[in-house]
């Protein structure tokens, strides 16, 4: 790592609100390649890698369809949930750097018209695995799951509504700076949050996020490549994925509940890339509902959880107006 691969190119494909694509998930994914590939300023028979995570469009199919060149690396990373998207970066750093491949597309692709919800409970006659411990209780969705790690974790530290509520704001606000952006022109106050209809206590509505249709690609190669090439290459100083030792078993029965699980990731992060929390102006977090992003930041060590509604208050979060 520390620079030895580099990001080169972003593609994306226009982002519909879920289950309104237009395309087919495989057309999105292929939209999104062609659109980074083209971005760096290389040919798609240059790409020999693809990386991606919960995905269901296979490298075979997509090499093919594009015309890429001889694959050397292929890869996806195991479990579920949107920071898989890091932990994809990082697989293909990984390969670049240990000389595998030379030029991966890391991408990601969905259409929930073509596959069905992708939040949404599903209707088996038998739980297996960790679901048998949360299904029969009717626990069957990411939002309850989550709602209660949050009330936990709210309890324990003090953290109020209101800071739940910022996160949401924040996000909202910063949609409103990207045209792009599925909930540009419709912003959100505290007041129409609070009145918004609960999903799972401590959850609103707009604690929520709301699924899309789209797809997203970004080209790494090598550091010397990248040089060359129409972007200005975007280093990969560190990365990290997994887990601490019985992070995430079922049942909630994990020593550290409740957690973001990312207290682990911190340590090894902030260790490879030789700095800190202190040291970041910018960080973009990425959890499905907001009780967790107030535990992702605590635990990535930007301020004590205790101290997160002063943190996350007053529009601390948002991009200032300058």
């Amino acid at each position: 790592m520390h620079g030895a691969a580099v990001v080169a190119g972003l593609g994306e494909s226009r982002y519909y609100r879920r289950g309104e694509a237009t395309e087919t998930e495989f057309q999105l994914a292929c939209i999104a390649i062609r659109n980074a590939v083209e971005d760096a300023g290389l040919t798609l028979a240059d790409v020999d890698g693809f990386v991606s995570y919960m995905d269901r469009n296979d490298p075979v199919r997509l090499s093919a369809a594009l015309g890429a060149g001889d694959l050397a690396f292929t890869a996806q990373t195991f479990g579920g949930g949107g920071n898989g998207a890091g932990a994809a970066v990082t697989l293909a750093d990984a390969a670049i750097s240990a000389g595998y491949a030379e030029c991966i597309v890391v991408f990601r692709a969905l259409a929930q018209g073509q596959f069905g919800r992708f939040g949404q409970a599903g209707g088996p006659r038998r739980s297996r695995g960790s679901a048998a411990f949360t299904a029969p209780y009717g626990i069957s969705t990411p939002a309850q799951i989550c709602a209660l790690q949050t009330t936990r974790f709210m309890h324990e530290h003090g953290v109020t509504q209101d800071s739940l509520a910022e996160i949401a704001l924040t996000s909202y606000a910063h949609a409103q700076r990207n045209p792009r952006a599925v909930r540009f022109g419709r912003p959100l106050t505290l007041d129409e949050y609070h009145a918004s209809r609960w999903i799972a206590e401590p959850f609103h509505l707009f604690d929520c996020c709301p699924e899309n249709d789209g797809a997203a690609a970004v080209v790494v190669t090598t550091h010397e490549r990248g040089r060359d090439l129409r972007q200005a290459p975007v280093a990969i100083v560190a990365g990290a994925h997994g887990l601490e030792h019985r992070g995430g078993v079922a049942a909630f029965a994990e020593a550290g509940f409740p957690t973001a699980h990312l207290r682990h990731v911190a340590r090894q992060l902030w260790s490879r890339a030789g700095v800190g929390p202190d040291d970041v102006p910018v960080a973009q977090f990425y959890e499905n509902f907001t009780g967790p992003v107030l535990m992702a930041i605590a635990e990535m060590g930007f301020c004590p959880p205790e101290e997160l509604n002063d943190f996350v208050s007053g529009g601390n979060l948002r991009w200032p107006d300058e």
